[in-house]
């Protein structure tokens, strides 16, 4: 976080209706049962919960195929936009909590409209086992949670790109994605047609973690007021991050996903974080909600030595 920044406000986001499985609604209430408020505040933040954005109920049916479920979700996007925004305003950091990625369309947003206010940008880092790129027209399933950073950079449904503004919320070229590993063939194309930089788990296998965090951090903050950090637990390895939605083998271990929060706290350049897709109805003993917990504090400052 920025220096002299010390003020965290926690946002909830209990959504599972960008998702393919129920569950990760149950996310924002078990990441705060893993102690993260006290947590915080033992690294001596002001630290304030305002609770949890309101989610309309789900539908009987989804809507169009190839959006499943949009009214809520842009609704519910909406109103956190809104909530981020006001955070932003008050002078504190907003952390928000999911819920499926698909809310990330609704948070980045809000940071980008304070700073755009500001006539600055923002840098994007996502962190994520899935590129989350597809639009409506590629989409093989109509699950908005594999959309957001395709809205985010002005493509695909104007609704969804609109939020908070029209138009794309950040550049491509700082927008980084960290951990992917796990692409279909239209999402490959669309990325690589995007302008956005990359690093695959190849990447991190061989140039270690340390060299990825610091290209990432990099990239994003060039010329950016700040970074977004949006981080999926499904970038983690499901060894130690079970409990999600979209597990996929072969994802950043405890130490490489730890290092990448503390070097982004050593870098002072975090302006939001977002840690969703946890779903406790996949997890053992809160533990990936345990994860997503040290997470947030590695971010923000906490440190071994």
């Amino acid at each position: 976080m920025p220096a002299g920044v010390r003020k965290v406000s926690v946002v909830g986001v209990p959504m599972d209706l960008g998702a393919s499985k129920l569950g990760a609604s149950g996310g924002p209430d078990a990441i705060r049962r893993a102690e993260l408020v006290p947590a915080l505040e033992r690294l001596k933040l002001n630290v304030e919960d305002r609770g949890d954005v309101d989610i309309p109920d789900r539908p009987a049916k989804p809507g169009s195929p190839k959006l499943r479920f949009k009214a809520p979700i842009l609704k519910a996007c909406q109103d956190l936009c809104d909530e981020v925004y006001a955070v932003h305003k008050a002078g504190r950091l907003p952390v928000v909590l999911g819920g499926d990625h698909a809310l990330a369309m609704g948070s980045v947003a809000g940071t980008a409209k304070y700073y755009a206010q500001k006539k600055q940008n923002i840098g994007l880092i996502w962190v994520d086992a899935h590129g989350d790129i597809n639009t409506p027209a590629t989409s093989p399933s109509g699950n908005i949670h594999g959309m957001p950073v395709a809205h985010l950079l002005g493509l695909g449904d104007k609704d969804l790109s609109g939020i908070g503004y029209r138009g794309p919320k950040v550049k491509a070229r700082n927008v980084v994605l960290v951990g992917i590993r796990d692409l279909d063939v239209n999402e490959t194309k669309n990325l690589r047609e995007s302008g956005v930089t990359v690093f695959t788990m190849k990447e991190v296998d061989r140039y270690g973690m340390a060299w990825v965090a610091q290209k990432a951090i990099e990239q994003a903050s060039d010329h950016t007021a700040g970074i977004h950090v949006s981080f999926d637990v499904d970038a983690a390895d499901p060894s130690v991050a079970g409990g999600t939605g979209t597990p996929m083998r072969g994802g950043l271990t405890y130490r490489e996903s730890h290092l990448l929060m503390e070097m982004v706290a050593d870098s002072e350049t975090l302006c939001a974080l977002d840690m969703v897709e946890v779903n406790p109805l996949e997890d053992v003993h809160n533990q990936t909600a345990a994860l997503a917990s040290e997470l947030i504090q590695s971010a923000l400052g906490k440190r071994i030595f």
